[in-house]
């Protein structure tokens, strides 16, 4: 990793490097932070992945699923630069890091009251279509995905059900 950290140094002047205790890509210094302690080929493979990000200027998202879409494209541009630097990440551990975004987004969007999967309507909100509960979610990424369940809007009175017959 220590060879693809100096290749990446010179071939990025604008991206600064840190050593820290996690990977990721801090934009208000516009500094790939990583964790130099780490094994060759996952150090190498997140440390692309932190570029990517820094490379496509990944700044802030407004929504889970933008998050989502943020860290698949980084993990693209990690891709589309990998040859360059005679590494290839495995398309696996890819899948692998996606997936834990993806269970995540799917905790947070389930509704503690029904369990149906819903819609976000702010970055730390969301709103069940079924039962119409509103729950409060953290904005912090890399903790367990808690829901606040604050609300539960009124039941569907006989007058709002509507029944279709068919024949």
């Amino acid at each position: 990793m220590d060879e693809l950290l100096q290749s990446l140094k010179i071939d990025y002047p604008d991206i600064s490097f840190a050593d820290g205790n996690s990977f990721r890509w801090s934009p208000h210094e516009k500094q790939v932070v990583y964790k130099p302690a780490s094994d060759e080929i996952n150090g190498s493979w997140a440390l692309l992945h932190e570029v990517g990000h820094a490379l496509l200027d990944h700044s802030t998202y407004n929504s889970d699923f933008e998050l989502l879409k943020l860290e698949v494209a980084a993990w693209e541009k990690a891709r589309q630069i990998q040859s360059k630097y005679a590494v290839r990440v495995d398309p696996e551990h890819i899948q692998n890091c996606l997936d834990t975004y993806r269970e995540w987004l799917y905790q947070r969007s389930s509704c503690p009251n029904c369990n149906n999967t819903c819609l976000q309507t702010s970055l730390t909100e969301y709103r069940c279509f079924n039962c119409h509960s509103v729950w409060k979610v953290t904005v912090a990424r890399f903790c367990r995905p808690y829901r606040r369940l604050y609300s539960i809007q009124n039941k569907k009175s006989p007058e709002t059900i509507v029944q279709a017959t068919f024949r």
